[in-house]
């Protein structure tokens, strides 16, 4: 009698995170495209047709795909530091934003390619949607839980202190990335102090169009 049993779901997460290593390995050749898909399937030994079945959007699935998984990482370090809860808000951003980009270090071509892709203007609002999601479960692991002006001011500014950050991280060549954890810091400390000034004013205008604006009336 054939065996008509289906994998199970961590069977299915299993080949769906081979299947991004191996697409992840030829991007910097072939950048974010389906040739880059198409190989990565062959790479992993995934048939085309059982591969489409796990990412059906094919590149964009494993875009997608790949933002949570970099999304899981930074929850397992903050959840390993058992003194996360009690560090300073600045101190627990710079943790979590750090460790999203330690576990990026192998990839950071990749990375670099992908922030490349999402600047497309038929991408643009598929970045935005993936920095919103990042920086909201930032605040919410710093315990916030602002739901008034605030919610916008901080997510605002947050989105400028990890899109800049990238950046410079993407280039920095000194040993264990120091140079990018003092920028880091610094940005931070500017962004602590304008929050401040932007919550009396209550006149911030949001730097990305990712969510309405919450000074509308």
């Amino acid at each position: 009698m054939k065996n008509t049993s289906r994998p199970s779901p961590r069977a299915i997460a299993d080949i769906q995170h081979r299947v991004m290593i191996a697409v992840l390995e030829q991007v910097p050749f072939d950048g974010w495209t389906d040739a880059a898909f198409e190989s990565g399937c062959r790479a992993a030994g995934v048939p085309a047709g059982e591969a489409l079945l796990l990412f059906p959007r094919g590149i964009h699935g494993i875009i997608h795909f790949f933002g949570a998984t970099i999304d899981n990482a930074m929850l397992e370090r903050i959840r390993e530091n058992r003194k996360f809860k009690i560090l300073r808000v600045r101190d627990q951003i710079s943790f979590a934003v750090r460790a999203r980009l330690e576990f990026l270090t192998p990839y950071r071509e990749a990375t670099r390619r992908l922030m490349t892709w999402y600047a497309f203007p038929l991408h643009l609002h598929l970045g935005a949607k993936r920095l919103y999601q990042t920086i909201d479960l930032i605040w919410r692991m710093a315990g916030d839980t602002s739901t008034d002006f605030n919610f916008y001011t901080k997510r605002g500014l947050l989105a400028g202190v990890l899109k800049t950050t990238i950046l410079f991280w993407l280039d920095d060549e000194t040993p264990d990335c120091k140079a990018s954890w003092a920028f880091l810091d610094r940005r931070i400390a500017e962004v602590m102090r304008i929050g401040q000034i932007v919550h009396a004013a209550k006149s911030f205008s949001l730097p990305f169009s990712f969510q309405k604006k919450a000074t509308s009336q």
